[in-house]
């Protein structure tokens, strides 16, 4: 899904001009996407003279880190080692799951009839 870097966006507005779904608007002078309104349809990425509009696949690390930095918040509330061992192992049955669903939903994306 498409993300616009807003350090790197000039508020030009040619995307908003070109998407097809109205998903894009000017916040503060800096393109933002309505995700419930994207289509995930890619002009966006293709027209922005500026490659403000990035793919999902660069939020790898910071979703990551983001996932990390949750657990640690989370595990401050546990005081024993044994409540925090638990508490990994939860942590890590929750991201197995769902690790479970995106294979599930790939599998079925794939057999999808177009």
């Amino acid at each position: 899904m498409p993300w616009v870097k807003q350090e790197d966006c000039v508020g030009c507005g040619v995307c908003v001009e070109e998407c097809p779904a109205n998903a894009i608007s000017m916040v503060d002078e800096k393109a933002e996407i309505n995700m419930d309104e994207c289509i995930r349809c890619g002009i966006c990425h293709d027209v922005c003279p500026q490659d403000a509009v990035k793919h999902d696949s660069e939020r790898i690390p910071q979703e990551v880190e983001e996932n990390i930095e949750w657990t640690k918040e989370l595990l401050r509330h546990y005081e024993t080692e044994k409540e925090r061992e638990a508490f990994i192992q939860r942590i890590i049955r929750h991201f197995v799951k769902e690790r479970e669903v995106m294979e599930k939903t790939l599998e079925r994306l794939d057999s999808l009839e177009i």
